[in-house]
């Protein structure tokens, strides 16, 4: 299934979102609440649309079950990771091995198998994504839990974004899909916040309110972007032209947050954008 074109640019819009809010989350100063506030606009925005989408065909519940699930996970691993870890670590180590997982759950299960110069470019690209964080720095108390958390983290973005590109497709309509998928992924996390964390919870009308439902909407357009990429196109290769959004994190963590930038990451980075041509022209 060959991504078009502008399917193929909405998903790099797409890349840009993600990345955005990913930092918007790191650098809160209660990534808690932020996440809440993430999670909390995609569970008000699918409890709204979905009377008025109505529900995805039977085939895609289970699709959407397990997804939840393995998003539930992402969730707690990916606040774990940010709690020790920079952004330039733990995101290309997340997003980065994440399309890696993608292809090969396509390949074994949805007939997805990528053509030689395809399997290249996504094998290009994941490498380059995951070098950006395998680059010298000061170790710190910490670290190397950062980085097994950021790669349980991305066994469960590969796992939940195979399953919803299966559930998009047995859904019978994208739009319903998106909307049962933005509640569903959203629940577990919400209740466990408003449980654990309600006193915490009050200030979510201040600065890290704002920023949660800021970055929610960005979280959402981003995801739903990527769910409709994927009823049009292989998931592998969404996934893959989606985790490109690693760069963009790579220049916010340097530029912005003052992470240190080296040659490396614009090797990087061209190795990034070489993998995805190749991925398109395959």
């Amino acid at each position: 299934m060959h991504l078009d074109f502008g399917a193929a640019a909405l998903v790099l819009v797409a890349a840009f979102l993600h990345a955005t809010w990913n930092a918007l989350t790191k650098t809160s100063g209660d990534r808690v609440v932020a996440l809440a506030g993430v999670l909390g606009t995609s569970f008000v925005f699918g409890a709204v649309a979905s009377p008025f989408t109505g529900a995805p065909a039977r085939a895609a519940w289970p699709y959407l079950a397990l997804s939840s699930v393995f998003h539930f996970g992402y969730q707690i691993f990916l606040l774990y990771a940010y709690r020790f870890g920079d952004l330039s670590l733990v995101y290309p180590i997340a997003r980065g091995t994440a399309p890696l997982l993608v292809a090969i759950l396509g390949a074994s299960f949805a007939g997805e198998v990528p053509r030689p110069l395809q399997a290249g470019g996504i094998a290009l690209a994941s490498l380059a994504m995951t070098s950006f964080a395998f680059e010298p720095r000061v170790p710190h108390k910490g670290v190397a839990r950062s980085i097994a958390a950021a790669f349980v983290t991305a066994v469960m973005i590969g796992c939940y974004t195979y399953l919803d590109g299966q559930g998009v497709r047995h859904a019978g309509g994208q739009l319903a899909y998106i909307a049962w998928n933005s509640w569903a992924t959203s629940f577990a996390f919400c209740a466990l916040a408003l449980f654990r964390n309600r006193g915490r919870l009050r200030i979510f009308f201040g600065r890290d309110g704002a920023r949660g439902v800021g970055s929610g909407v960005l979280a959402l357009v981003a995801y739903a972007i990527v769910l409709w990429a994927m009823s049009r196109g292989a998931m592998a290769n969404v996934a893959s032209l989606r985790e490109t959004s690693v760069v963009i994190a790579a220049l916010i963590g340097t530029r912005l947050l003052g992470e240190g930038f080296a040659a490396r990451r614009v090797a990087a980075a061209l190795c990034v954008a070489l993998g995805v041509a190749l991925l398109q022209l395959g």
